[in-house]
C-alpha cells in the first residue's frame, strides 16, 4: 500500500503498454457481458445524473463517480458509482470512493449473481441496520460484503484507506 494522501483524487495510473490495454479490455468487455444487468442500471442512472441533472462525475479507475446531491452515503453499479456530493469530512469521501470501486470490482466477479450477494445484502446492512451498528458500535465493515469491498478497493486503487468503514 502506499502513504495516505486523502486529497488523492485518482487510484495511481498503471503503467503504459499493450498489457495494460489487454487487461482494461477484457476488465470493460466481462463487465458489459458478464455484469450487463447491474452496469445497464448504472448506465441509464448516470446518463440521467450526467446529461439530464447535470451533476458532476470523475473518472476514478476504470469507474465513473457521479456526486449527487442526497443525504446517503455511496453506491456501486457496476461502472458506476453515485455518491454524496459535498460531504463535510474529506476523510469520508476518500474513504467512501475506495470501497465503493471495490463493489466495482465485485460485479466484475458476481456479474449478475451480484445483485444478491452484494447488492441487496448491503442495502439491508446500510439501511435496516444502522441503529444496531451504532448502539452495538459495530463497523459498517463487519458485514463480508462491505469488508470485501474495503479489501478490493484498496488493491485495486493501490490506496489506502484512513480508518475503518
Amino acid at each position: 500500500m502506499t502513504n495516505i494522501d486523502i486529497n488523492q483524487k485518482e487510484p495511481k495510473a498503471p503503467e503504459k503498454g499493450f498489457m495494460t490495454s489487454l487487461k482494461k479490455f477484457v476488465f470493460y468487455l466481462i463487465q458489459w457481458t458478464w455484469g450487463l444487468s447491474v452496469n445497464l442500471v448504472g448506465g441509464i442512472a448516470y446518463l440521467i445524473c450526467t446529461k439530464i441533472k447535470g451533476y458532476r462525475w470523475q473518472r476514478f479507475g476504470y469507474a465513473r463517480i457521479v456526486y449527487v446531491p442526497w443525504k446517503g452515503g455511496g453506491l456501486s453499479l457496476g461502472l458506476f458509482i453515485f455518491m454524496k456530493d459535498n460531504h463535510s469530512k474529506k476523510t469520508w469521501t476518500y474513504n467512501t470512493r475506495i470501497h465503493e470501486y471495490g463493489h466495482t470490482w465485485q460485479c466484475l466477479l458476481l456479474g449478475p449473481l451480484y445483485w444478491v450477494v452484494i447488492a441487496i445484502p448491503s442495502f439491508i446492512w446500510c439501511n435496516c441496520f444502522a441503529g444496531y451498528r451504532k448502539k452495538n458500535n459495530v463497523p459498517y465493515s463487519a458485514l463480508y460484503c462491505e469488508a470485501w469491498a474495503n479489501a478490493w478497493g484498496q488493491k485495486f486503487t493501490k490506496m489506502k484507506q484512513t480508518e475503518q468503514h
